[in-house]
């Protein structure tokens, strides 16, 4: 099994490289995670409560908790390669390394960028202005996001046409399953 992660702030366009790449392989989205817990405590998934569950979770049983509960999703799939959306920290990259190689692809797209594609894309746990948008990077740097982004094996610099972005991730991931 390949398996491959992918990190950026939010709205950097990991979602659009996924979709690119969507039918290479089974994605794992780590958000998602979090968003099923607010579900099993019926709790509404705005950004705000989704990250005091996510701190409330890394707190209770480390920072490598969201990583590992996705290690179990992963385990329990019948896939040749595995995309994992969302990483927030080294301790997570740490865990899928114990098991796959785990290749780190960072998404990078400047600030006013990514907020108007987040304030078009309309989850309720889209920040609504700059600012939030701000304190959401805070939060995921906090985490541990830019010593990701920082570690990663690969950049994709999403500052261009969306097509063109399409093109230029598929075939880079194509290279490393390639060569995984």
């Amino acid at each position: 099994m390949k398996v491959l992660g992918f990190c950026g702030l939010p709205g950097s366009g990991k979602s659009t490289v996924i979709n690119a790449i969507i039918d290479l392989g089974t994605v794992i989205t780590m958000g998602d995670v979090i968003r099923n817990e607010a579900k099993m405590r019926n709790i509404n998934p705005t950004d705000e409560n989704l990250g005091k569950i996510a701190k409330q979770l890394r707190k209770k049983y480390g920072p490598e908790v969201i990583a590992e509960k996705c290690v179990e999703l992963i385990k329990n799939l019948n896939a040749d390669v595995v995309f994992i959306d969302g990483l927030r920290s080294m301790e997570e990259a740490k865990v899928f390394r114990k098991s796959w190689k785990f290749p780190i692809i960072a998404t990078y797209v400047e600030e006013k960028i990514r907020f108007k594609r987040l304030s078009e894309r309309g989850r309720p746990d889209d920040p609504k202005s700059l600012e939030d948008l701000k304190e959401r990077d805070q939060r995921e740097i906090k985490f541990g996001l830019n010593d990701v982004i920082n570690n990663a094996d690969y950049v994709i610099d999403n500052n261009i046409l969306l097509e063109e972005s399409k093109k230029k991730a598929r075939d880079l991931v194509i290279d490393i399953i390639k060569t995984y």
